[in-house]
């Protein structure tokens, strides 16, 4: 198992690949994958403020688009994961829309390698809409590393993308982090921050004007072990950024066989 693990990291470093977000499912991951005989359910709901007002090369304003995306991730082995995404978006003039899917498997470093962090890797491969990205196919290879000390929480995914149908094909492999720390005021009460970035290609990043940086204050409620709340209000600096989002994420934990969870 270790071996392959790395074997995996490695040629992730490799055959990277996916563009951004695009504010469907903004989350930092954890390094924990699903336990098996477990279904976990996700509800993604990220509102646009303040955003693109205007259809440029044919894909449609960001403004007050509501997004909802629908996250399935059942548990493999104790190891192992895979997830599966549905995107929408409601925005007026274009009605409750279909916006594309996404699969993503994912693998941890086991508990018996006793590492001193949390390590994980997922990668991602979807199609998207025109009219919602330009870039159509793409993939995402994400290294997740995380720690906990003491009440604090630390998350690091230095994610690298690349698009497989698109314009930006020619770009090559892209840079987007995205970072969190959190701290535990109660038992059930976590507050934080989360950034989320889109620095461009790897060796020739954008100008800081057009790169992609959101700051994001969030609140994780830890109500009981099958369930996970995350909610948060984003600002986005830069030119090539939505300016003004919030977001929530519900999700739900169905367990199985001898592996229940506690409501």
């Amino acid at each position: 198992m270790r071996k392959f693990f790395w074997v995996v990291m490695c040629v992730a470093m490799f055959c990277v690949g996916a563009r951004a977000q695009g504010n469907y499912e903004i989350q930092v991951y954890g390094a924990d994958t699903v336990p098996p005989k477990t279904l976990m359910m996700e509800m993604h709901s990220n509102y646009t403020i303040r955003g693109q007002q205007q259809t440029v090369d044919g894909v449609y304003p960001t403004f007050h688009q509501d997004h909802q995306t629908l996250e399935l991730t059942a548990g493999i082995n104790d190891w192992a994961e895979v997830g599966f995404y549905v995107f929408t978006s409601v925005q007026e003039g274009h009605g409750i829309q279909w916006v594309g899917d996404h699969i993503r498997p994912r693998v941890r470093a086991p508990d018996s390698w006793h590492l001193p962090v949390g390590l994980s890797l997922s990668t991602e491969v979807g199609y998207q809409r025109a009219v919602y990205s330009p870039d159509t196919w793409t993939w995402e290879i994400r290294p997740i590393i995380d720690k906990s000390v003491g009440r604090w929480y630390f998350a690091l995914n230095p994610a690298l993308e690349r698009t497989w149908h698109g314009p930006d094909v020619s770009q090559g492999v892209g840079f987007a982090p995205g970072v969190k720390v959190g701290y535990d005021f109660t038992k059930k009460i976590s507050a934080g921050a989360e950034y989320y970035a889109n620095y461009g290609r790897l060796g020739a990043f954008d100008a800081l004007h057009n790169q992609q940086q959101q700051f994001f204050v969030v609140s994780d409620l830890n109500v009981s072990p099958a369930w996970e709340i995350n909610f948060g209000v984003g600002i986005g600096p830069t030119a090539g950024t939505d300016h003004l989002i919030v977001k929530g994420i519900v999700g739900r934990r169905f367990s199985w066989g001898k592996r229940s969870v506690v409501d």
